[in-house]
């Protein structure tokens, strides 16, 4: 007799981007926390040693670090449905006109915050604008839009201006818009390689211009509830050269790939949630970066086809 097949799981940590699998093994997890990590551990390669071993060691090294998040998925302790009211609260939410960014605008507009879309394209913005208000009618928050393109730091002092010339408080920054795999000859306004100029150089210059409304905000704030969170990815470790950053070669060099310059744009998220954390854990500003897992999102656009397949299929 054939064994009835589970339903599959849908995550709502997902934010509503569409990722399923018909197994969650959670009880393993929930009985032996540190197993699945030792077993990562032992089979596991940095990539520096990966660089210098047989390819199959680098797609094991890719399977025991990816699967976990997209199979092993745990139950996540916060989601839309028991977020507290954000009535009065203040948000900016970078690329939040499409993927995850605007499943997460979503969320906070239905809990009655205000919600700042930073985005490039006005027109996407509105679209977005409009689709959530007219999902949730009953909000009582607020929606607008800020251009900027962070690709092109020109824009991101005016942005700012247009944000401090309408609002006095600023509770959660989420540096979420990003760009991964573009053509290796683009660059950005600046001339930077246009990863590190997107996912890193844009949002550290938003960052710093926002903090002193981020430490005002923080003065009269509960404790912890301000935030900035930046959006880091599995790439830090699969991809980035040793170290992380090669911080004494400028931003685009040519010896690395868009593969590389993507892992090590993802890797700086990471040294600025932890900078920016040691500089002002003590004006009560919570730094910390988060992994979506793995999401098919417009950020996979210029993937190949085969992944972008199984990304829409639900196997990666």
């Amino acid at each position: 007799m054939r064994k009835k097949r589970k339903k599959p799981v849908e995550r709502s940590w997902q934010l509503g981007v569409e990722l399923r699998h018909p197994f969650s093994p959670r009880g393993l997890l929930e009985d032996n926390p540190f197993l699945l990590s030792f077993i990562i551990s032992k089979l596991s390669f940095s990539i520096e040693t990966c660089s210098r071993i047989p390819f199959m060691m680098l797609g094991l090294h890719y399977l025991t670090q990816s699967l976990p998040q997209s199979a092993w998925i745990p139950n996540p302790p916060l989601t839309e449905k028991n977020l507290p009211d954000q009535t009065g609260k203040v948000h900016i939410v970078t690329g939040a006109n499409s993927g995850v960014g605007e499943q997460l605008m979503q969320i906070l507009y239905e809990k009655n915050a205000t919600v700042y879309v930073a985005a490039r394209s006005q027109d996407k913005a509105d679209a977005a604008i409009a689709s959530a208000k007219s999902k949730y009618p009953a909000s009582k928050g607020r929606l607008a839009f800020i251009s900027v393109d962070l690709s092109d730091l020109r824009t991101v002092k005016p942005a700012v201006d247009a944000f401090l010339a309408r609002e006095k408080r600023l509770d959660v920054l989420v540096n979420n818009a990003g760009v991964m795999f573009p053509p290796a000859d683009v660059t950005s306004a600046q001339g930077h390689e246009m990863q590190m100029a997107t996912n890193c150089l844009g949002p550290f210059l938003l960052t710093k211009l926002l903090t002193p409304i981020l430490k005002t905000t923080a003065k009269t704030a509960p404790k912890d509830s301000v935030r900035v969170i930046w959006a880091s990815s599995l790439a830090n470790n699969l991809f980035s050269p040793y170290g992380g950053v090669p911080l004494d070669k400028e931003t685009g060099p040519k010896d690395y790939n868009t593969q590389t310059n993507y892992g090590q744009s993802k890797t700086g998220n990471q040294f600025y949630a932890a900078e920016f954390h040691r500089q002002h854990a003590a004006d009560g500003i919570v730094s910390v970066t988060f992994n979506p897992g793995n999401l098919q999102s417009g950020l996979q656009r210029h993937l190949p086809g085969l992944i972008h397949s199984s990304l829409a299929a639900g196997r990666l």
